[in-house]
Protein backbone atom coordinates (compact mmCIF):
# COMPACT_ATOMS: atom_id res chain seq x y z
CA UNK A 1 0.00 0.00 0.00
CA UNK A 2 1.63 3.42 -0.69
CA UNK A 3 0.61 6.21 1.21
CA UNK A 4 0.35 9.79 -0.53
CA UNK A 5 -0.07 12.76 1.70
CA UNK A 6 -2.77 15.19 0.83
CA UNK A 7 -2.32 18.92 -0.35
CA UNK A 8 0.06 20.75 2.14
CA UNK A 9 -1.10 22.93 4.98
CA UNK A 10 1.61 24.33 5.42
CA UNK A 11 1.23 27.25 3.43
CA UNK A 12 2.46 30.24 4.43
CA UNK A 13 4.93 28.05 6.45
CA UNK A 14 7.46 30.56 7.19
CA UNK A 15 5.85 32.77 9.15
CA UNK A 16 3.17 31.03 12.47
CA UNK A 17 1.19 34.32 12.69
CA UNK A 18 0.46 34.22 9.16
CA UNK A 19 -0.33 30.82 9.13
CA UNK A 20 -3.04 31.33 12.55
CA UNK A 21 -4.49 33.67 10.87
CA UNK A 22 -5.35 31.32 7.79
CA UNK A 23 -6.37 28.44 9.59
CA UNK A 24 -8.02 30.74 11.92
CA UNK A 25 -9.96 32.12 9.57
CA UNK A 26 -11.34 28.48 8.02
CA UNK A 27 -12.12 27.68 11.84
CA UNK A 28 -14.83 31.04 11.73
CA UNK A 29 -16.40 29.33 8.73
CA UNK A 30 -16.57 25.94 9.78
CA UNK A 31 -16.94 25.94 13.51
CA UNK A 32 -20.17 26.07 15.50
CA UNK A 33 -19.69 26.99 18.76
CA UNK A 34 -16.65 29.44 19.68
CA UNK A 35 -14.12 28.92 17.32
CA UNK A 36 -11.88 31.78 19.17
CA UNK A 37 -12.09 28.95 22.42
CA UNK A 38 -8.92 27.73 23.75
CA UNK A 39 -7.71 25.95 26.55
CA UNK A 40 -5.46 28.16 28.90
CA UNK A 41 -2.59 26.30 31.05
CA UNK A 42 -0.85 28.34 33.95
CA UNK A 43 0.95 26.63 36.41
CA UNK A 44 1.80 27.77 39.79
CA UNK A 45 5.80 28.43 40.71
CA UNK A 46 5.85 24.94 42.48
CA UNK A 47 4.68 23.41 39.25
CA UNK A 48 1.37 22.60 39.84
CA UNK A 49 -0.58 23.11 36.70
CA UNK A 50 -4.51 24.19 36.08
CA UNK A 51 -5.77 24.18 32.86
CA UNK A 52 -9.48 26.38 31.82
CA UNK A 53 -11.25 27.21 28.44
CA UNK A 54 -11.36 30.92 27.58
CA UNK A 55 -11.64 33.47 25.12
CA UNK A 56 -9.13 34.59 22.03
CA UNK A 57 -10.30 38.29 21.87
CA UNK A 58 -7.21 40.00 19.69
CA UNK A 59 -4.19 38.14 18.24
CA UNK A 60 -1.31 39.26 16.03
CA UNK A 61 2.24 39.60 15.61
CA UNK A 62 2.28 41.02 19.32
CA UNK A 63 0.07 37.56 20.87
CA UNK A 64 -2.66 35.95 21.62
CA UNK A 65 -4.96 38.23 23.99
CA UNK A 66 -7.43 37.46 26.58
CA UNK A 67 -9.42 38.60 29.57
CA UNK A 68 -10.41 37.93 33.17
CA UNK A 69 -10.49 38.80 36.98
CA UNK A 70 -6.86 39.14 38.03
CA UNK A 71 -8.41 38.02 41.32
CA UNK A 72 -9.07 34.55 40.35
CA UNK A 73 -7.19 31.29 40.31
CA UNK A 74 -5.25 32.14 36.96
CA UNK A 75 -4.64 35.53 38.06
CA UNK A 76 -3.18 34.39 40.61
CA UNK A 77 -0.42 31.91 38.92
CA UNK A 78 0.07 34.07 36.31
CA UNK A 79 1.11 36.83 38.74
CA UNK A 80 3.31 33.98 40.49
CA UNK A 81 4.30 32.48 37.16
CA UNK A 82 3.96 34.79 33.91
CA UNK A 83 3.77 31.43 31.78
CA UNK A 84 1.14 30.30 29.92
CA UNK A 85 0.32 27.61 27.28
CA UNK A 86 -2.56 27.59 24.91
CA UNK A 87 -4.29 25.24 22.71
CA UNK A 88 -6.62 25.72 19.95
CA UNK A 89 -8.77 22.43 19.06
CA UNK A 90 -10.78 22.88 15.53
CA UNK A 91 -12.68 19.97 15.45
CA UNK A 92 -14.54 20.38 12.26
CA UNK A 93 -11.12 20.99 10.45
CA UNK A 94 -9.14 18.29 11.82
CA UNK A 95 -6.15 21.15 13.42
CA UNK A 96 -5.59 22.28 16.22
CA UNK A 97 -2.72 24.64 17.26
CA UNK A 98 -0.49 25.05 20.75
CA UNK A 99 1.05 28.55 21.85
CA UNK A 100 4.03 28.48 24.54
CA UNK A 101 5.09 31.85 25.95
CA UNK A 102 5.50 34.56 28.56
CA UNK A 103 2.40 36.97 29.35
CA UNK A 104 2.25 40.67 29.61
CA UNK A 105 -1.16 43.00 30.74
CA UNK A 106 -2.71 44.92 28.51
CA UNK A 107 -2.91 48.37 28.69
CA UNK A 108 -5.52 49.95 30.43
CA UNK A 109 -6.97 51.81 27.57
CA UNK A 110 -7.41 48.33 25.83
CA UNK A 111 -8.91 46.88 28.84
CA UNK A 112 -11.32 49.55 28.73
CA UNK A 113 -12.35 49.79 25.17
CA UNK A 114 -12.98 45.53 25.53
CA UNK A 115 -14.68 45.52 28.40
CA UNK A 116 -17.22 48.92 26.87
CA UNK A 117 -17.45 46.81 23.75
CA UNK A 118 -19.49 43.67 25.80
CA UNK A 119 -22.76 42.99 26.15
CA UNK A 120 -24.49 45.09 29.31
CA UNK A 121 -25.56 41.85 31.25
CA UNK A 122 -21.53 40.46 30.90
CA UNK A 123 -20.13 43.51 32.20
CA UNK A 124 -22.50 43.99 34.99
CA UNK A 125 -21.91 39.97 35.71
CA UNK A 126 -17.90 40.67 35.64
CA UNK A 127 -18.63 43.50 37.99
CA UNK A 128 -20.54 41.75 40.35
CA UNK A 129 -18.13 38.41 39.93
CA UNK A 130 -15.15 37.39 43.16
CA UNK A 131 -14.08 35.01 40.63
CA UNK A 132 -12.59 31.46 41.54
CA UNK A 133 -13.98 32.21 44.92
CA UNK A 134 -16.62 30.12 47.38
CA UNK A 135 -20.33 31.15 46.51
CA UNK A 136 -22.58 30.27 49.17
CA UNK A 137 -25.61 30.23 46.28
CA UNK A 138 -26.40 31.11 42.84
CA UNK A 139 -29.16 33.13 44.17
CA UNK A 140 -26.24 35.10 46.30
CA UNK A 141 -24.34 36.23 42.92
CA UNK A 142 -27.81 36.62 40.61
CA UNK A 143 -28.29 39.42 43.77
CA UNK A 144 -25.30 41.19 43.04
CA UNK A 145 -26.08 41.39 39.56
CA UNK A 146 -29.42 42.97 40.23
CA UNK A 147 -28.09 45.69 42.58
CA UNK A 148 -25.13 46.45 39.76
CA UNK A 149 -28.33 46.70 37.14
CA UNK A 150 -30.44 48.86 40.00
CA UNK A 151 -27.34 51.15 39.94
CA UNK A 152 -26.41 51.30 36.58
CA UNK A 153 -29.53 50.80 34.71
CA UNK A 154 -28.20 50.87 31.21
CA UNK A 155 -25.24 48.16 32.26
CA UNK A 156 -22.89 50.63 31.62
CA UNK A 157 -20.71 49.55 34.65
CA UNK A 158 -17.47 50.90 35.16
CA UNK A 159 -14.15 48.45 34.76
CA UNK A 160 -13.46 46.76 37.78
CA UNK A 161 -9.54 47.62 38.58
CA UNK A 162 -9.17 43.98 38.68
CA UNK A 163 -10.37 42.95 35.97
CA UNK A 164 -7.93 43.40 32.68
CA UNK A 165 -6.39 41.22 29.85
CA UNK A 166 -3.47 39.33 29.26
CA UNK A 167 -1.25 38.79 26.03
CA UNK A 168 0.64 35.44 25.60
CA UNK A 169 3.81 36.02 24.30
CA UNK A 170 4.69 33.37 22.30
CA UNK A 171 8.32 31.58 22.04
CA UNK A 172 6.87 28.30 20.36
CA UNK A 173 3.72 27.68 18.30
CA UNK A 174 3.02 24.89 16.45
CA UNK A 175 0.54 23.44 14.40
CA UNK A 176 -0.72 19.72 14.18
CA UNK A 177 -3.27 18.48 11.53
CA UNK A 178 -5.11 15.41 11.48
CA UNK A 179 -4.04 12.60 9.22
CA UNK A 180 -5.81 9.62 8.22
CA UNK A 181 -4.60 5.86 10.37
CA UNK A 182 -3.13 8.62 12.82
CA UNK A 183 0.13 9.47 10.54
CA UNK A 184 -0.83 12.92 11.34
CA UNK A 185 1.38 16.21 10.78
CA UNK A 186 3.22 18.52 13.23
CA UNK A 187 5.00 21.64 12.55
CA UNK A 188 6.69 23.66 15.59
CA UNK A 189 8.52 26.99 15.10
CA UNK A 190 10.39 28.59 17.80
CA UNK A 191 11.88 31.76 18.44
CA UNK A 192 14.43 32.79 21.08
CA UNK A 193 12.55 36.47 21.89
CA UNK A 194 10.32 38.18 20.46
CA UNK A 195 12.40 40.13 18.13
CA UNK A 196 14.31 37.11 17.01
CA UNK A 197 13.08 35.63 13.45
CA UNK A 198 11.08 32.35 13.86
CA UNK A 199 12.54 28.98 12.92
CA UNK A 200 10.70 25.48 12.28
CA UNK A 201 11.06 21.61 12.05
CA UNK A 202 8.52 19.29 11.40
CA UNK A 203 8.13 16.85 13.90
CA UNK A 204 7.28 13.07 14.19
CA UNK A 205 3.55 12.71 15.13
Amino acid sequence: MSLVDPASDWIPHTDPFALFDAWFAEARASELNDPNAMALATATPAGAPSVRMVLLKGHGPDGFVFYTNFESRKGHELAANPQAALLFHWKSLRRQVRVEGRIEEVTAAEADAYFASRHPVSRLGSAASDQSRPLPDRETYLARVEALRAQYPDGDVPRPPHWSGYRVIPAAIEFWVDRDHRLHERRRFVRENANAPWSSTLLYP
